[in-house]
């Protein structure tokens, strides 16, 4: 009998309870355990894991490496899927090598391609693949000129981060001033030139976002399970209109991704995204791990989590297709079980000078229950010199690409 699979996922997304679920319901049969640390003691993910801990608070990267090898040697982990600090981990692939750790993330120089997003468009742009148009900004100046440039052209202008994950900091930018429009309804992502200007010039630092226009429906989130041999395995789009998804097949999504899949050696799990500007797709993201929509392939006869440990494993899976693409639908929030933390135990209640508490492996059978955000189920020597070019030197700032 195959011994048990033991999988660690660092300070992951809500959503990856469904993550863990496909591993447990995978179709090989295989045992697995399934080890969760976070830093908030009421994460779902730790009530849906084997055993799971709370992570320790304030550790740099180095110091998160060494925790992360210690955890590995205790845990006997097989397969860690690395959401935090992965910059540093994938750095140290030999060393959890050693440990006998698989790493289910892609090598460093992909990480660090894709962890700032001008560096990222420069690159792609090198390979072919459209980008929109952007700007660098880091000041007040250099912002009111990029939206001064997208509006002459009929654009709406946005900015976001330069470095991150998800919609956090995503903001667009209205002409129309404060008033009790922003104030009615829900919170909205529009926010007044002018108020940003200000924030901008009393800022203790520069900022550093990323301005372009808005792009339009559909989103298309390509979601790709990559070989160490930089052969894509399985690639297939995630289509989102509004309050409809559904799935896509079509080359016009998968071909982009395939080129930055392959070209950049982005190994094991991948999501590429893209929408649109004008008549033609554009990338918009590219997130170096699992996305958190991945289980959502399972409506087309697919279990990527299982697939991508299978491959951390050294057990090749081979080239993937869906067996059939699921019908549209739409995604809603449902409850899941948290762990009965008590008061005293939770981060923000410890005193300094006290370790951090180890939670429970066995568990909640009872309990509280809140929204977890729970959804429906070019060459390569070019790519690597456009890759290793950017990393090294990286683009000027407030240059603008088309």
């Amino acid at each position: 009998m195959a011994s048990c699979v033991r999988v660690w996922l660092n300070r992951t997304y809500a959503e990856n309870v469904f993550f863990m679920d496909q591993l447990r319901r995978n179709p090989s049969d295989r045992a697995v355990e399934i080890h969760a640390t976070h830093g908030d003691p009421d994460s779902p993910v730790l009530a849906a894991a084997d055993t799971a801990e709370l992570e320790p608070e304030g550790l740099s990267p180095a110091a998160y490496v060494e925790y992360a090898l210690a955890q590995c040697a205790r845990r006997g982990i097989d397969v860690f899927v690395p959401r935090l600090h992965q910059g540093a981990i994938v750095a140290h692939r030999a060393e959890f090598e050693a440990a006998g750790t698989a790493l289910l993330a892609p090598p460093p120089e992909a990480v660090a391609v894709f962890h700032d997003k001008v560096i990222a468009y420069e690159a792609v742009q090198a390979i072919g693949v459209p980008v929109p148009p952007w700007w660098r900004v880091r000041s007040a100046d250099e912002l009111v000129h990029a939206v001064d440039e997208l509006e002459a052209h009929g654009h709406r202008a946005c900015f976001k981060p330069a470095s991150g994950a998800g919609g956090v900091g995503y903001r667009v930018i209205t002409r129309a001033p404060f008033s009790l429009t922003q104030l009615n309804g829900f919170p909205s992502p529009y926010v007044p030139l002018e108020l940003v200007l200000e924030a901008v010039r009393q800022a203790e630092e520069p900022v550093d976002w990323l301005v372009m226009p808005v792009l339009g429906q559909p989103e298309v989130s390509v979601d790709c399970l990559t070989g160490p041999d930089n052969r894509l395995r399985l690639a297939v789009g995630r289509t989102k209109n509004g309050r409809r998804r559904g799935f896509t097949l079509h080359e016009q999504w998968l071909e982009p991704a395939r080129r930055i899949a392959e070209g950049f050696g982005l190994h094991h799990l991948s999501n590429i995204q893209f929408r649109m500007f004008g008549e033609r797709p554009v990338l918009m993201d590219v997130n170096t791990r699992p996305a958190g929509g991945l289980h959502q392939l399972s409506l087309c006869g697919v279990n990527v989590p299982w697939a991508a440990v299978r491959l951390a494993l050294g057990d090749d899976p081979g080239e993937m297709f869906p067996p059939f693409l699921g019908q549209d639908y739409s995604v809603v929030s449902g409850p899941r079980p948290l762990r009965p933390v008590p008061v005293s135990q939770r981060g923000t209640d410890l005193p300094a000078d006290l370790p951090t508490p180890a939670l429970s492996g066995v568990p909640a059978s009872a309990g509280p229950a809140v929204p977890a955000g729970s959804r429906a189920a070019a060459g390569s020597g070019q790519v690597r010199a456009a890759a290793a070019d950017a990393v090294a030197g990286g683009p000027a700032w407030g240059t603008h690409h088309r």
